[in-house]
């Protein structure tokens, strides 16, 4: 059995947010009294997701195979992603902090510019864009190889894809409310279509992409 398997990632730049993520949500999870069962189980599941796409042996097997790197950012966008986004855990955060920070941290949701941002952010077409113009910079080659290479470069492309996806979720499930579910069918089908594309030419390409994954595929 390849030792990858029971190699695990620790790097604190992952590892420390992850906790720090779940010991908020633990404190608030106590002192918010509207939080569901719901909510909470899709948090922890997510959570739980998201720890396995970055922590668990599928990370450094991503550097060896470029089907599991597709497994993890799979695991990124399309499951972590919009579990987390379903929990609502901004208020349960704010609730896990100390009064003092809750209070400078709702003053500053309260400014108009940063209102201003996260509507337009928060727009459907825009974080369909954004989504979409990460998922397709990020599998050009050289910048997808660069990943391979360089941590700083690896880290970028999963914040990438992860805080695109958040947005993506939260614009369809939150910002125009059930008025705009025919349109969050419409942006999640072409969303599917676009990805799909890039599958196909991906895989019927006559052309190795990334022809770092040349070597290390062999083993396997």
């Amino acid at each position: 059995m390849n030792p990858l398997w029971s190699e695990w990632e620790f790097d604190p730049g992952v590892v420390i947010p992850l906790v720090i993520s779940a010991l908020l949500y633990a404190l608030g999870s106590r002192r918010e009294r509207l939080l569901t069962l719901r909510q909470k189980a899709c948090f922890w599941s997510g959570w739980a997701l998201l720890a396995l796409a970055l922590v668990s042996p599928l990370h450094p097997l991503g550097e060896q195979l470029f089907s599991a790197h597709m497994v993890q950012h799979e695991i990124l966008m399309l499951a972590a992603a919009p579990l987390l986004v379903l929990s609502r855990p901004l208020v349960t955060f704010l609730w896990g902090m100390p009064f003092e920070w809750r209070r400078v941290a709702g003053a500053w949701a309260k400014r108009a510019f940063v209102r201003r941002s996260w509507s337009i952010l928060t727009d459907p077409l825009t974080a369909w864009w954004i989504h979409a113009a990460a998922i397709w910079l990020w599998h050009a080659p050289f910048l997808f190889q660069l990943t391979l290479q360089s941590e700083l470069a690896h880290t970028a492309q999963h914040l990438s894809f992860f805080l695109s996806a958040l947005l993506f979720w939260w614009a369809l499930f939150y910002a125009q409310g059930r008025r705009a579910y025919g349109a969050a069918v419409f942006y999640v089908f072409t969303t599917a279509v676009h990805t799909s594309i890039l599958g196909a030419l991906l895989t019927f390409s006559p052309h190795l992409w990334y022809p770092l994954y040349g070597t290390t595929t062999q083993r396997w």
